[in-house]
């Protein structure tokens, strides 16, 4: 007996394919048969009645590497239809760490991905020291979802150099230790090697988070090192001095797929995007295999002025970064900081996530003597008083002790320069980041987005190929065995969808933190039910908590 037939269901099978009806059933967390009128009895019959059943989305860019220790059901990103979540991208990941470097490790992800400290604090299961123990403990505890890490570059050198890895280059004996660490996570299961070079990515204090300082000769070793596998992607978020030639030549030397972060579109510097698409689908055709990270949702945040992201990566903003209390707000209050700022805004930047765009800069929330300005944009208020727009979003921030909520939309606005992006041939649809920045954005939806925002309403792309780039596509990509595809024999990786209803709803604040503090959410609209391994872990009403954890560890990936 089967456990689980779908009857008459419009299957999207993840391949791109038009639809079809057919019956799908499953056993033993495995698809059994797929067709019309397939035969058997099962424990449950859905009757889909034309709604859609298609793969599970595979997230390919998550932070879930701190939370899932304390959240195995990684909220929200099952109820919104994620079956498979990779973790440890930009290299900000917990592992490996030794008991010494937890404290730190925390505070620079406090700064680096706007996460609470006393969270990480209350939440952190420390469990482990090296990556293969953190393995072994996300299979003991289990997850909702299935789970896909890489080692992290940023916890590599830390674990080599301690506190020196934000400071200095490494000496010859430190690459070589930090290449037997890469090489160790490679045999105990890793997806790839993940690390950043992008100047928006600050630890503790203001310091460059520890990749940052790597030369290019560390680069190079130890993307040979983790290539010597003869499976595994590197992945990076780069830096604008970073050159696509100079990955092409690490894809060169390793053998192994570049996977390139996060590649947004600046209105301020609207070709910039589509230069580095180029230069990627030119290393392509030199046989490189190199692959752009983009993202189908435009980039809005939330933030105050005691931690505001956004512009922590203005070259301008580091004399503020890791200031707090009075000396924060006098250095936002000092002249030639603004005037500073003001002037590196002016002038052009291949890329950066805060462009001077105050018109997309909106008051949230302030206290009630300011009411009025909530719902308004910097660049309104600054037009009505007469005033720069910098000096009101400050001078209101410090009124109110650096308290007051604004939101920005920072990048990928222009619908029709991101429609190209999500259609070029070497791009992956991804950049959900999920698990950080909880107060500030929520994109864990992301693949809804894709599929009723892009492809239903705006006819980007069909409802197949946008279930395909969620699904097979970075399966493919990632080396992700069994999964990412409704066919015989593979995982029962599910999502019931009704198509001409399927979106992400709007943002939400829970208070379901350690300690209660607080994150922002989404809820998924027009999903009946998501499956993982053949489990039922969320329905019309959202993540189920009271089922098993159905999720694995894999470690296994096809080269």
């Amino acid at each position: 007996m089967d456990d689980l037939i779908f009857r008459n269901a419009l299957v999207f099978d993840g391949s791109g394919a038009a639809p079809a009806l057919s019956d799908v059933a499953v056993a033993g967390g495995r698809i059994r048969a797929l067709g019309r009128d397939v035969a058997g009895a099962a424990r449950r019959t859905i009757e889909a009645d034309g709604l859609a059943l298609m793969p599970g989305i595979i997230d390919s860019h998550t932070h879930f590497d701190a939370q899932i220790t304390w959240d195995p059901r990684v909220r929200p990103s099952p109820a919104l239809g994620v079956t498979t979540a990779v973790i440890g991208n930009c290299g900000f990941t917990i592992a490996p760490c030794r008991p010494e470097h937890r404290d730190l490790t925390m505070r620079n992800l406090t700064q680096v991905e706007g996460m609470s400290l006393d969270v990480l604090r209350k939440g952190i299961d420390w469990g482990f020291e090296t990556f293969p123990q953190y393995l072994a403990q996300l299979r003991r505890k289990g997850s909702a979802v299935n789970v896909a890490a890489y080692v992290g570059h940023s916890s590599v050198r830390t674990f080599v150099m301690g506190e020196e890895a934000a400071r200095r280059a490494a000496t010859d004996a430190e690459i070589a230790a930090m290449q037997s660490l890469v090489r160790e996570s490679m045999e105990a299961g890793a997806v790839g090697f993940a690390t950043s070079t992008s100047p928006a990515h600050n630890g503790e204090g203001g310091l460059p988070m520890p990749s940052r300082l790597a030369d290019e000769r560390e680069m190079r070793a130890l993307v040979r090192a983790m290539g010597e596998s003869g499976r595994g992607v590197y992945m990076l978020t780069k830096g604008g001095q970073t050159a696509v030639a100079f990955l092409e030549s690490l894809a060169a030397d390793s053998g192994r797929p570049v996977m390139i972060a996060a590649l947004l579109h600046n209105g301020t510097n609207p070709g910039a995007v589509f230069a580095d698409l180029e230069a990627i689908s030119a290393a392509n055709a030199r046989g490189r295999k190199l692959i752009g990270q983009v993202s189908c949702c435009p980039l809005t945040m939330d933030f105050t002025l005691s931690s505001p992201y956004p512009v922590e990566g203005l070259a301008s903003w580091k004399p503020a970064l890791g200031l707090q209390g009075d000396a924060l707000e006098a250095a936002l209050a000092d002249r030639a900081f603004r005037d500073a700022v003001r002037a590196e805004l002016a002038s052009p930047a291949s890329f950066r996530l805060f462009n001077g765009e105050w018109g997309k800069v909106e008051v949230v929330e302030t206290s009630p003597a300011h009411a009025a300005y909530e719902q308004r944009t910097i660049a309104d208020i600054a037009a009505a008083e007469h005033r720069d727009p910098l000096d009101v979003m400050l001078d209101l921030a410090l009124s109110e002790g650096l308290r007051t909520v604004f939101t920005a939309l920072l990048l990928n606005s222009d619908e029709d320069a991101v429609g190209r992006m999500l259609n070029h041939p070497h791009s992956l649809v991804s950049l959900s980041d999920a698990g950080a920045h909880l107060t500030f954005f929520n994109d864990a939806g992301f693949g809804l987005h894709l599929i009723g925002h892009w492809a239903r309403e705006r006819g980007a792309m069909s409802i197949a190929e946008a279930v395909r780039r969620l699904t097979s596509h970075p399966a493919q990509l990632l080396g992700v065995r069994d999964r990412g595809a409704i066919r015989a024999g593979l995982a029962a990786d599910l999502v019931l969808f009704d198509p001409a209803t399927v979106a992400r709803g709007p943002k939400r604040r829970v208070f379901d933190l350690p300690g209660g503090a607080p994150r922002l959410t989404t809820d998924a609209i027009g999903v009946h039910g998501v499956w993982v391994n053949g489990q039922l872990v969320a329905d019309s009403t959202g993540l189920l908590d009271s089922v098993p954890l159905a999720g694995e560890l894999l470690t296994r990936f096809t080269s």
